[in-house]
């Protein structure tokens, strides 16, 4: 484990307002007042991730990812940052990029969100589109095969590989919830992409208290809809998943986590993502399963704000 200080290098680090790229973090802990009153003797809790500067939770790994490249000399000036992504590591890495005078080059599928199309071309990355079928396998194959022909030009991130992607979590989101919690989190839920959010969170939580139960949580099936998760039964890998981590993996259809998206904006006041939508199915799911008279706190990751899908049908055609 990297015992490496990231920082962000400034002239004047006494203050308090000092760049975009530190109001990163230490995001707010909301609880789901309405919905978690199904349970009595049960409290819901989710991490506000869509209030990071690059509205959702992938900035934290964004960030950590390219100072440890910078500060190992891997990521070079005049160099362009490299990386597949389904969408909102793109944003971060494109946010961050542009703050510190980085251009940035993304492979993703071609049906992701126009919204985070729009988003991504507005900070001046580079876009490649693969083929939608093959999910982001392909936009990493793709990843690949850029840096194989130009590894001089580019940086490689590989955040699906990286351990500064899971790190950013066990040294930052864990302590946070840890601290909000002031120690009394039961369990921990957290959806599955590249996987770091629930990797390195539930890592440091579990050293804290051996006794939290920790739940990840995927796709029901290799063919869904809950942009930016993975069904690692038919996916690639990341190689920083291990799912002996989990006490528990709970699979969540796409038609549930839609309908549940809707109930959090309707009921919590909260415009999240699909991703957030799966999170609370999984945390019911949870509360659901423990006996009427055990206390629990359910803590869960809302990886990001609802923005980037208002275009999308489900808000139509699937019923609440």
């Amino acid at each position: 484990m990297s015992s490496i200080p990231l920082r962000l290098i400034r002239p004047n680090q006494g203050s308090e307002n000092e760049s975009i790229l530190s109001k990163i973090g230490r995001t707010p802990l909301f609880r789901l007042e309405r919905i978690d009153r199904e349970f009595p003797n049960v409290s819901i809790y989710a991490k506000a991730e869509w209030l990071n500067p690059g509205g959702s939770v992938k900035d934290r790994p964004a960030l950590r990812m390219i100072l440890a490249a910078e500060q190992s000399g891997r990521l070079r000036p005049g160099q362009t940052i490299l990386d597949a992504t389904s969408g909102n590591t793109g944003i971060g890495y494109a946010m961050i990029a542009a703050a510190r005078g980085y251009r940035v080059h993304l492979t993703l599928p071609a049906n992701a969100s126009e919204e985070r199309l729009r988003i991504l071309r507005a900070y001046g990355a580079e876009l490649t589109l693969t083929d939608a079928s093959l999910g982001v396998d392909g936009a990493i194959e793709a990843a690949e095969a850029l840096y194989a022909r130009s590894p001089e030009r580019y940086c490689y991130l590989d955040q699906y590989d990286n351990d500064d992607n899971w790190r950013a979590h066990y040294k930052g989101t864990a302590w946070e919830i840890w601290n909000q919690t002031a120690g009394c989190v039961t369990h921990f839920v957290a959806v599955l992409g590249t996987s770091g959010s629930f990797m390195g969170t539930a890592r440091r939580l579990r050293e804290l208290n051996t006794r939290i139960e920790c739940v990840s949580v995927q796709p029901d099936s290799p063919f869904h809809g809950l942009e930016g998760m993975k069904h690692m039964a038919s996916a690639r890998v990341p190689a920083i998943y291990d799912p002996a981590l989990a006490d528990r993996n709970l699979e969540v259809r796409t038609e549930t986590a839609y309908r549940a998206v809707k109930r959090l904006i309707r009921e919590e006041g909260m415009l999240v993502g699909i991703s957030s939508g799966a999170a609370l199915v999984a945390c019911l799911e949870v509360a659901q399963s423990l006996q009427k008279n055990r206390a629990a706190m359910i803590v869960t990751i809302f990886p990001d704000n609802g923005e980037k899908y208002l275009n999308e049908r489900f808000w139509e055609e699937v019923p609440e």
